[in-house]
């Protein structure tokens, strides 16, 4: 597909009218400030139908989706995760979390910036490729959500979700694992886009 007809190309979806894609590439932010506003949930069935386009290895779509809406289980998801988090730092001070310690032993910072909803991407975890499919789903949810007017922010804090009970309550299966928690809502604050680094290709080979 040559440049011109990448730039005619339009993402449509109920109701909302059309974006060019594009356009829905250069909107998309990881948001961490939102309005006090519930997302639709008809509106997020929309956007997790249209993440289930993307592809995935053997056309196997593994990808399962749970939604959270309900605060008080947001905020225990929350603080079981910087619990675990906190518990992993003091057992390995090397470990990557290490730099997000002073953040993570602060009672009011929550993981999910207190957006209104989360979405956990997730799939039986004996599938071979299911991080790489689900991951791919995520870039379409993110995407599809830009498009509708939402923000988006992927919270690699909650794949530390260990407490049994907030699983089971959740609907976390057992032998299942969260890939994917994507936190959604309307904006607040948009930053403006990050820096992009000079693209590494590095090599072209044509003949």
């Amino acid at each position: 597909m040559n440049t011109l007809q990448l730039e005619k190309m339009e993402v449509t979806h109920i109701g909302l009218g059309t974006m060019a894609y594009p356009e829905v590439l250069l909107k998309r932010r990881s948001i961490r400030k939102y309005l006090d506003k519930p997302v639709e949930i008809d509106l997020l069935k929309i956007i997790i139908r249209e993440s289930t386009l993307a592809p995935s290895a053997g056309n196997e779509q593994p990808w399962k989706f749970i939604i959270v809406q309900n605060p008080d289980v947001l905020q225990k998801i929350s603080e079981d995760c910087k619990e675990t988090l906190l518990a992993r730092i003091a057992a390995n001070p090397h470990d990557y979390a290490k730099k997000y310690e002073h953040m993570l032993q602060n009672e009011s910072f929550n993981i999910f910036y207190n957006a209104p909803c989360l979405v956990l991407i997730l799939g039986e975890r004996d599938v071979k490729n299911l991080l790489f499919d689900c991951t791919l789903a995520a870039s379409y949810f993110m995407m599809s959500a830009a498009a509708k007017g939402l923000g988006t922010c992927w919270i690699n804090f909650a794949r530390e979700l260990k407490k049994p009970a907030l699983l089971e309550q959740i609907g976390v299966p057992a032998n299942h694992t969260i890939i994917a928690p994507i936190i959604v809502g309307y904006p607040a604050i948009v930053p403006p886009p990050p820096k992009r680094k000079t693209i590494p290709i590095l090599k072209i080979t044509n003949d």
